[in-house]
């Protein structure tokens, strides 16, 4: 009967883990989920190891048995730290280092317990009959080396439990107390060893079955929800698959007080505005706290199947600075809108007033009046500041069209439309990146021009990509520019030549700026100036 008893739970071990694999699919996190099934594996394997320890007829069956479960056993204790590791949002499991590691302190121990009939210093075995006929092992100092190493490793992985448990503000006692079983066949383990109540084999698969069991079967919403909640100082709502509000954290009652008494009520009743915006397209929460607006990206993940969910947790990120951010681009943009309008209507309509007067009254004057050639060159200088003004105040505003634009295309194209003279061009790299394509042909057309008009007609252009990979270059042969006025290149109106406007690299400024981008100023590898645009959106 004792026998008959110890097949039929360790069996059952075997089956509960294995059958738990078919419920791995609810779990949202993929190494969360990996690190499960390496442990459903490894300590089904390891029952099942037992089973054929019990019922094998011979010795050398029974032994190699044996040497298969403390494998697998070696092996469960690496996917219960991958599994924790996972679970509790921490990075050792990813570690190269700690992987690497792993790795070779398993196969050091896993040669060591294979080459054991030729050193025995990890058991010795012989069989006995009572309570019936099994296996009994003498254990060497290796053995209780490694015994101690995977103990001390297997704490390690409770220890991160318990301290995400103790951290997350949901109700983790059930969590808590599977947890707490899976190290229960340890006593039983103990008595085994020190008593013949029990016969001296390992029990951990046992708890573990009754972990997987209950994770998968039972308290797999509350699984999901303690996961997703691990971001401690986010308020956090757990959903059942009706949308009814199962479980909530402190951040979250503080944030909204009526959730106190809200448990299993519907969000769309108690939080109107949350499953609003839930619903939106752009999921921003405003919500007055503590006296002060402030903003929330509302975040829905779902866990379960699609076909089944079990329910979702939302998160609120505080996105306050970013969201006050935007708002005063908005603001920005409606104040260059308007300027652009004044510039475009008010300031043009008297210029073109002006010049047609001006060719009213110019076939009167002598053409080569130096009074005809200074008002002819101002009022064209007007224009041209005019238009450049407007340019710069389009391009700063915040671009909200994107394309795919290829680097040797549009600097090709932007080439064309420039007078070049005898300037030559160098595309010496390509990439494709996201980008305005109208704004773009403005900064390229320009850093052209000021190539050209600073380094001279001959002047040699390189356009390329940049080392790093995360943007392009435009670099030139000409005399470059001074490290100390570099940043000064840049402000409108700066300019070292007398027909030149100053505000040319002001508007390459303000469209990599409305883009995203970062732009510097270097030495070229041929000692004249090289724009550096970083930060580029890439097409791979």
């Amino acid at each position: 009967m004792t026998f008959s008893l110890y097949v039929v739970v360790f069996t059952l071990a075997a089956l509960a883990c294995f059958g738990s694999l078919t419920r791995l699919q609810h779990i949202s996190d993929t190494d969360t989920r990996r690190g499960l099934l390496a442990l459903l594996l490894t300590s089904g394997g390891w029952a099942t190891a037992h089973v054929g320890l019990l019922v094998s007829p011979t010795r050398p069956l029974k032994l190699g048995w044996y040497v298969l479960g403390l494998i697998l056993g070696l092996a469960s204790v690496g996917a219960w730290l991958y599994f924790c590791s996972a679970y509790t949002n921490r990075m050792y499991h990813r570690n190269p280092t700690y992987r690497r590691l792993a790795v070779g302190v398993f196969v050091v121990i896993v040669a060591v317990k294979v080459t054991n009939p030729l050193h025995h210093a990890f058991f010795t075995a012989s069989t006995i009959a009572t309570p019936f006929s099994h296996l009994s092992v003498s254990t060497g100092p290796l053995h209780w080396a490694a015994m101690g190493l995977s103990y001390a490793l297997a704490f390690v992985g409770y220890f991160m439990l318990l301290e995400l448990f103790t951290a997350i503000d949901l109700d983790t006692r059930p969590l808590m107390l599977l947890v707490g079983i899976t190290g229960l066949p340890i006593v039983a383990g103990f008595i085994g060893y020190t008593t013949p109540l029990l016969i001296d084999i390992t029990y951990e698969p046992l708890g573990v079955a009754v972990f997987a069991v209950g994770v998968m079967f039972v308290y797999l919403d509350r699984f999901e929800a303690v996961h997703l909640a691990a971001e401690r100082d986010k308020p956090v709502i757990a959903l059942d698959a009706d949308g009814h509000i199962r479980d909530t954290n402190r951040a979250a009652r503080r944030l909204f007080p009526d959730l106190a008494t809200a448990r299993d009520a519907p969000l769309d009743s108690t939080l109107p505005s949350v499953a609003e915006c839930l619903n939106s397209k752009d999921p921003i929460l405003q919500k007055q706290h503590n006296g002060n607006t402030r903003y929330f990206r509302l975040t829905e993940t779902p866990y379960g199947t699609a076909k089944r969910g079990l329910g979702s947790t939302l998160t609120f990120t505080d996105v306050t600075e970013r969201e006050q951010y935007r708002q005063e681009l908005e603001r920005q943009n409606e104040r260059l809108d308007k300027f652009a309008s004044l510039v475009s209507h008010d300031m043009r309509n008297p210029l073109n007033v002006a010049q047609g007067r001006f060719e009213l009254i110019r076939e009167d004057l002598e053409a080569d009046d130096d009074n005809v050639a200074a008002i002819d060159r101002a009022l064209t200088r007007m224009e041209t500041l005019i238009n450049e003004i407007l340019t710069l105040a389009r391009d700063g505003q915040q671009v909200e069209q994107w394309d795919t634009v290829q680097l040797s295309t549009i600097v090709t194209d932007c080439w064309s439309t420039v007078e070049t003279n005898d300037a030559e061009i160098t595309v010496a790299s390509d990439l494709t990146f996201e980008a305005n394509p109208d704004r773009v042909k403005r900064l390229f057309e320009n850093l052209f021009r000021n190539a050209i008009d600073h380094g001279g007609s001959d002047v040699t252009v390189t356009v390329g990509v940049l080392d790093d990979k995360t943007g392009f270059y435009v670099a030139d042969d000409g005399p470059g520019i001074p490290e100390a006025k570099r940043n000064n290149v840049f402000e409108g109106g700066y300019t070292t030549s007398e027909t030149g406007t100053g505000f040319g690299l002001a508007i390459v400024a303000e469209i990599a700026a409305a883009h995203g981008w970062m732009i510097r100023i270097t030495e070229s590898t041929a000692g004249g100036a090289q724009f550096e645009i970083m930060d580029v959106d890439l097409v791979k």
